[in-house]
């Protein structure tokens, strides 16, 4: 007679899931919360390698939901590896390394009542010590803003004026153009450079509208100004070459600029614009930025000498010019100047020209150019496809309908005329109620641009009336925090922007001002 063997018991660890404690709460996807919920059993040591999870149908009775919503749960986590399923045996929890305590994660979906969360770990994490992620620990990036700007948001356009009803036809036959064969709609990867279609408008626009004779093959599209002006900073500078940028100047340029450890020295202003004579100073220099038109934030345009003068020195130096055409089109009186690039007339190229739509469409759009020799842009595409690929093709495909049916242009001169008009309203505004309080109240001329420079003595008064402003509604920038790099300036001033203010609001944003300010003297 055969002894009777005794029956194998699982382990304590190894036992079947406990329903009990689970609770499910409606709305919140039952299959998700079956799921979190085990999931987190499993990764405590909760339920161990072996342990064996009743069936979807006794799981879904004691809970009294679906047999569908516990097999999805099943299914999910034996995608993930936590549980296998044996063929007539059931499902039981795979071998893991459980987790401690300390590591457990907190469930997605935490069923039941909230618990707090686990007190996070005293020690911090090790940063990196690159020089890059160093330099961009004193980078402030512009603040994010939610809604239409506010008086006096400056850097933003009269978003108000945007034609939305028309954009959004024509994004509309964008897609409808999907919905059928049609070679010149495609939603695959696209040439890095840009839609070809969108290059030769740009470079119809800017050799008709703005003075600057260039070919399709000469420009590439990018994400704004901002990454056109990385872009040539990665592509033209070494590790420790010299930078000269107009001070004070465009914080995101000097940040863009330094990007592949080109060391960026402030080079001084006078009425002119840029002074040659200091930038000589500096001696060896790689490359300059400046914005000529309209530069940014004094508002000071370049004059012709000047101009010929920084190309000269270009030529002299083997040295390059990054021209930001800054708020280029807002010229109030006359026709917007030719960019400087424009001067070069056939010699050999020293300007690479930057422009966006940032200004003349809504920021958000992200597209802008970068213009540069015909034989570069091969080389200037793949560096754009190793950053970020390509711009968005169907943003591309609805700016060039907006620009090839005559859109762009009639837009362009709509807002240019809202600008003037609202810049006039803020001079009138402010000579009536805020001139009279001070001397130091009194406005610099306006001849572009989308907002005004008013220079100050002290960074604390800066300081004082920004607040004061900001108390009663009212947003200005401080030189401070937008000027260049954070030591290339000790000038003081505000810089308030007209253009996205409509003109009905702009007499009660000044009149408030007026009130917290005349407290202050």
């Amino acid at each position: 007679m055969e002894p009777i063997s005794e029956p194998k018991l699982a382990p304590p660890s190894a036992l079947e899931l406990d329903p009990a404690g689970m609770q499910l709460r409606p709305g919140l996807g039952l299959s998700r919360q079956i799921h979190a919920q085990i999931k987190a059993r499993i990764l405590r040591g909760q339920l161990s390698h072996g342990a064996r999870l009743p069936t979807t149908r006794a799981l879904a009775q004691a809970l009294g939901v679906s047999r569908n919503s516990v097999l999805h749960a099943y299914e999910q986590l034996e995608s993930e590896g936590l549980i296998e399923a044996r063929m007539g045996a059931g499902s039981f929890v795979s071998a893991l390394k459980t987790l401690s305590a300390s590591e457990t994660p907190v469930p997605l979906l935490q069923a039941g009542p909230a618990k707090p969360l686990p007190a996070p770990d005293p020690t911090p994490v090790e940063l990196p010590e690159t020089p890059l992620w160093q330099a961009l620990q004193h980078y402030q990036p512009t603040a994010t803003t939610v809604g239409r700007g506010r008086a006096f948001r400056h850097g933003l356009p009269a978003l108000d004026l945007f034609p939305h009803a028309l954009w959004s036809r024509l994004q509309a036959r964008f897609w409808r153009r999907q919905a059928r064969p049609d070679p010149d709609a495609a939603l695959s990867y696209g040439d890095p450079a840009g839609l070809p279609r969108l290059r030769e408008l740009i470079a119809a626009y800017l050799s008709h509208s703005r003075g600057l004779p260039c070919r399709p093959e000469q420009v590439l599209v990018t994400a704004g100004s901002q990454q056109a002006i990385a872009i040539a900073a990665l592509a033209l500078l070494r590790p420790g070459d010299r930078v000269g940028m107009e001070s004070p100047g465009y914080r995101a340029a000097a940040a863009a600029l330094g990007l592949g450890g080109a060391r960026v020295l402030p080079v001084p202003l006078d009425e002119q614009g840029l002074r040659v004579g200091a930038l000589r100073a500096l001696g060896p220099v790689r490359l300059v930025y400046t914005t000529p038109s309209h530069q940014y934030p004094t508002g000071v345009v370049m004059s012709l000498q000047r101009r010929l003068e920084l190309l000269a020195w270009a030529r002299a130096n083997d040295a390059y010019v990054l021209e930001d055409d800054y708020d280029g089109e807002y010229r109030f009186s006359g026709v917007p100047l030719a960019p400087m690039a424009s001067l070069e007339a056939g010699q050999a190229g020293r300007t690479l020209y930057v422009g966006s739509f940032s200004k003349l469409l809504f920021p958000g759009l992200r597209l802008g150019y970068l213009v540069a020799p015909a034989h570069w842009l091969p080389t200037l595409a793949r560096l754009r496809s190793v950053l970020d690929r390509q711009a968005a093709i169907a943003d591309q495909a609805v700016l060039a309908d907006f620009m090839a049916e005559g859109h762009f242009l009639r837009h362009v001169r709509r807002m240019r005329r809202a600008a003037r008009e609202r810049r006039d309203a803020f001079i009138e505004a402010w000579t009536q109620d805020l001139t009279p309080l001070h001397p130091r109240f009194q406005l610099p001329a306006v001849p572009a641009g989308l907002q005004v420079f008013l220079p100050l003595e002290h960074r604390s008064e800066e300081q004082r009336l920004s607040q004061s402003a900001q108390a009663v509604g009212v947003e200005v920038g401080c030189l401070q925090q937008m000027g260049g790099l954070p030591a290339h300036s000790q000038q003081a001033g505000l810089v308030l922007g007209f253009a996205t203010v409509p003109t009905a609001d702009i007499r009660q944003a000044v009149r408030a001002l007026a009130d917290v300010w005349r407290g202050l003297l």
